[in-house]
């Protein structure tokens, strides 16, 4: 078992959540260079209305500008992170796994598998079966079907073999924020949330409980 620090850090600004991540990635590396056991950390956090950018992805992705952005009081944000284009929010839960992946045994594809695990198993949990799709990272409820959506983004960044950024699982989210993007850079693909699918709300605290319970089991965490 690694020993991991979780942090809850409620709703957090976007940049303010991010700053956090670097702060601990740097410290991470330092330790992994001078050959110092870490503690690795887990963060849970909520947004305030956020799109957000990876490095590669096409800024034509987002549909509206600045001034409508302004209207529905979200930012948009350029990031260091893997993917497209994407989405936070209110009734989001994300989840920043800042660790040390050679105290994990682990390689970065490896790492994002079982980040797509820890979101199968938890969802599951509601009845809800999540799936990984051929040509594209993240989980998916209906695979490989014409109505195949999009519950979990993941997009990460991994430096000097420490990762940050991660995980954002669609819990209570008012799904028309996607309306103004192309979700990760797809046109042809919808996404939803534990609350669409069930058709009810979930509680917050208890989807928590079950990604901590889920990370422990499949990375091998010893929370501390």
């Amino acid at each position: 078992m690694t020993k991991t620090k979780l942090i809850d850090l409620k709703t957090l600004d976007y940049c303010d959540a991010w700053t956090q991540q670097q702060i601990l990635l740097e410290q991470l590396k330092e330790e992994k260079l001078t050959g110092k056991q870490s503690i690795n950390y887990l963060l849970l956090v909520e947004h305030p209305h956020v799109y957000t950018l990876g490095r590669n992805g096409d800024k034509q992705n987002m549909l509206i500008d600045a001034v409508q952005m302004k209207a529905k009081n979200a930012k948009f944000i350029k990031v260091d992170r893997g993917g497209d284009i994407t989405y936070h929010g209110p009734g989001q839960i994300v989840a920043y796994p800042v660790i040390r992946l050679d105290m994990f045994e682990t390689g970065i594809r490896e790492y994002i598998n079982r980040l797509e695990e820890v979101v199968i198993r938890t969802i599951s949990e509601y009845g809800i079966k999540g799936e990984r799709m051929k040509d594209a990272v993240g989980v998916w409820i209906d695979a490989d079907t014409t109505t195949a959506r999009k519950i979990c983004a993941i997009g990460v960044k991994c430096s000097g073999f420490v990762t940050m950024h991660g995980f954002a699982l669609n819990v209570n989210t008012d799904l028309t924020y996607f309306d103004y993007i192309n979700p990760c850079g797809f046109t042809d693909r919808g996404v939803t949330s534990i609350e669409k699918e069930l058709k009810h709300k979930v509680s917050f605290d208890e989807i928590k409980t079950l990604i901590r319970q889920n990370f422990a089991e499949v990375f091998g965490m010893e929370f501390i």
